[in-house]
């Protein structure tokens, strides 16, 4: 079961969350009052079935608290998440692409197109998993692509990358509450300017493939957006649009995301490598991206406003 490491705050007041998927929507009510039994609290419901919230008494050590309900969850399909109770709607949302906003590598599959996304693949997982050194990896695995006709991307965009649940509902909801959104990937911009469209960010942030006649030349622009890049970016965007850090919000997956996970006011690993959720305050591991709406606070009646 996901457990995310707050630290110990007897003072402060603090809210858990229970979140499942919208697809799955399986916290019964049976679930919810055995959890209620536990904080000595009431469910409230942010959307029937799908996430509730709870205040945590302050009688109760909020991380003694936390972990009795991840063992009462147990192998169900519930994220458990314990943060401070004030300020969790956030003004600026950053977010990760591949394997985050959408369900793919694109490299991975553009490599496919060549026949050798496996190769690709197994260096992409030790990348992401902070085991190889991300800039020299994505190097080596560009220079792979070379000769690939630029044509192919709209094909593996329209063939081969997904958009992860729940990813449209929660920059709708954001935004309608005039929150800054930005796609901050290590990926392409060949596919994170329609990826980004797709969804509804304000903006993207990606590396370049260089290409030359209609094909790439297995070259990336320089300099590689990496992980101080994301984390750049955090602090660039927050500056100008006259946050401060805790008022953000980001999601990523790799060890690249972490920087700008652990520097966000409110940084979610989802469905992330294990490197990622080891350090990581919070963590996804079954919610779908409307968990983003969730741990802010919003519930069903946001989410119908922009249906």
């Amino acid at each position: 079961m996901a457990m995310q490491k707050p630290e110990r705050n007897h003072v402060m007041k603090k809210n858990l969350t229970l979140i499942s998927s919208l697809k799955d929507a399986c916290i019964t009510e049976t679930l919810a009052a055995s959890v209620g039994n536990i904080l000595q609290s009431s469910p409230e419901w942010l959307y029937p079935s799908v996430a509730c919230d709870y205040t945590v008494p302050p009688h109760l050590d909020p991380l003694d608290a936390h972990k009795a309900v991840v063992g009462l969850v147990g192998e169900a399909k519930v994220d458990v998440v314990l943060q401070a109770a004030d300020n969790r709607r956030k003004k600026l949302f950053l977010a990760d692409m591949d394997s985050t906003i959408i369900g793919q590598e694109c490299i991975d599959e553009l490599a496919a197109e060549l026949g050798i996304k496996d190769k690709v693949a197994t260096i992409t997982e030790a990348a992401m998993n902070g085991e190889i050194d991300f800039e020299g990896a994505l190097k080596d695995r560009v220079a792979l692509l070379a000769g690939l006709d630029e044509a192919i991307v709209s094909k593996v965009l329209e063939k081969r990358i997904t958009i992860n649940d729940g990813a449209r509902q929660a920059l709708a909801v954001m935004r309608n509450h005039g929150t800054h959104t930005a796609l901050v990937s290590g990926g392409f911009t060949v596919f994170a300017r329609e990826i980004a469209q797709e969804t509804g960010f304000h903006e993207f942030h990606a590396n370049t493939l260089l290409s030359e006649n209609g094909k790439f030349t297995g070259k990336v622009q320089m300099p590689i957006l990496g992980q101080q890049a994301k984390l750049d970016q955090l602090s660039r965007l927050a500056r100008e649009k006259g946050v401060s850090l805790s008022e953000t919000i980001a999601i990523g997956d790799g060890a690249n995301d972490l920087p700008m996970l652990l520097n966000a006011g409110t940084g979610i690993a989802f469905h992330a490598k294990p490197t990622v959720s080891a350090k990581a305050e919070f963590i996804i591991n079954h919610g779908d991206l409307s968990s983003i709406l969730f741990v802010q606070g919003y519930g069903k009646e946001e989410f119908d406003k922009v249906l």
